[in-house]
């Protein structure tokens, strides 16, 4: 006596068992194929189509990609960051001045470092708070803006808001741009040798 059995006989487990072997030995044997076939579609950036071997246009953070440290590229004589809209050296040298504070925020994409209040040691009923902007790529003096706050205690023990001595954040912002000044002295002669 002869058995045939029909794929729809076989109960549902197995049936599923059979479908995934199967399957799996068909993967197997296509991706044992020597077709080493490489399909070059044409790419499409808005209007424009590039075929392979066309110089494919820059990417969104510029020419060398983005550099999130800062590091000088040959070239880059104000070491600015690839991709970044500031400039590494204030960037860097602002985060030094402000050390001794705590921050509160740093952004080094937007250029912008809050510290939270500080109270210095020898005049624990005042404190100050910095706001440090990097304007742009360049190593100038317009390129640095320091928003600086004070509070006093008053009578009663609550902060109150005081003025603070423009000459301070003069100061400041001059502590900043010298430091960012021999930060690139530093690279650039560091680099020719």
């Amino acid at each position: 006596m002869k058995m045939v059995m029909t794929f729809s006989k076989i109960p549902y487990r197995p049936r599923i068992l059979a479908v995934a072997v199967a399957l799996g030995i068909a993967s197997m044997l296509a991706g044992c194929s020597e077709d080493n076939t490489e399909y070059a579609y044409p790419e499409s950036y808005g209007k424009n189509v590039y075929r392979p071997g066309d110089k494919k246009p820059d990417s969104v953070f510029g020419k060398g990609g983005i550099d999130i440290f800062g590091q000088a590229k040959k070239g880059d004589d104000q070491g600015s960051g690839q991709g970044l809209g500031i400039n590494s050296f204030l960037w860097r040298a602002s985060l030094d001045t402000v050390s001794f504070m705590p921050i509160a925020s740093a952004d080094p994409f937007g250029g912008v470092i809050i510290t939270d209040w500080y109270a210095p040691p020898e005049t624990p009923d005042e404190r100050f708070k910095l706001n440090v902007f990097i304007m742009g790529r360049a190593l100038r003096a317009d390129g640095l803006k320091i928003a600086a706050f004070r509070q006093a205690k008053d009578s009663s023990g609550n902060w109150a808001d005081r003025p603070m001595d423009p000459a301070v954040i003069t100061d400041l912002e001059n502590t900043v741009l010298t430091r960012a000044r021999k930060m690139r002295i530093a690279a650039q002669s560091g680099a020719g040798n």
